[in-house]
């Protein structure tokens, strides 16, 4: 695809602008700091982008002081009774010290971290974030296979990583999925609405009208659930126009 890059500066906010081979202007407010890009198709010159962008200021201020005023989790210190999320419940954690191999152990409105006595903050750390990688890929893979059925597309490979300013992405030429870790701290609703739509994206490139079509077909609710994704802590969603 001829892609042709861009800048234009209004005020305070910067623009990236990506001519493409589209039919359609995209407009999109990205989180965490609102972050602004546009894929405008090629025919269109630069000056009836700025134009365009200009009719949007006001959309555009909206989106980036919500997501500017967002809450925000507190650092983790990995200590007795400091509040840790799962599947949108809270729960306290407990560190349980042992000689035997470190684990992580769901018990009630608890999560236990057992580790060895000399364990330091970054070990804890990166053993409940493998635990959390580790469930959420359980989880979403059945839910993979059963949309696999409904789109009638196929995934070749799920993944799961940290992701500072997306809740999923997806490759579309390599039908490979990759999910934010984070969303394993959200209801099961929110993680199956973000996968729904990177599969989509299997479907339907860009988020287009027959974008949203197919989203009001396999996740009815997608809009109610994307508002709570963004009022949530940690979100990361894009905002598309």
């Amino acid at each position: 695809m001829n892609t042709k890059n861009d800048k234009i500066e209004l005020g305070d906010i910067c623009i990236n602008v990506a001519q493409k081979d589209i039919k359609n202007v995209h407009l999109s407010v990205h989180p965490p700091i609102g972050r602004v890009t546009v894929s405008a198709p090629l025919r269109m010159t630069l000056e009836n982008v700025r134009l365009f962008i200009i009719s949007k200021l006001g959309w555009i201020r909206k989106h980036q002081a919500r997501m500017r005023g967002q809450k925000r989790e507190a650092p983790r210190e990995y200590v007795n009774r400091e509040s840790h999320y799962y599947l949108g419940k809270r729960y306290l954690l407990k560190i349980v010290e042992q000689n035997s191999a470190s684990k992580v152990v769901l018990n009630h409105d608890v999560i236990e971290l057992c580790v060895h006595p000399n364990a330091i903050k970054t070990q804890k750390e990166a053993l409940l974030q493998a635990w959390y990688r580790q469930q959420l890929k359980e989880i979403v893979l059945p839910c993979i296979e059963k949309l696999e059925k409904k789109m009638n597309v196929k995934v070749s490979e799920v993944a799961i990583r940290t992701m500072k300013t997306r809740w999923g992405t997806c490759n579309i030429k390599a039908k490979r999925i990759w999910l934010n870790t984070e969303l394993v701290k959200k209801p099961v609703e929110n993680i199956e609405y973000v996968l729904t739509h990177e599969m989509v994206h299997l479907l339907e490139r860009n988020h287009n009208e027959k974008f949203i079509a197919y989203m009001d077909k396999f996740s009815p609710k997608w809009k109610h659930l994307r508002e709570e994704l963004n009022r949530s802590a940690l979100g990361h969603v894009d905002w598309s126009y």
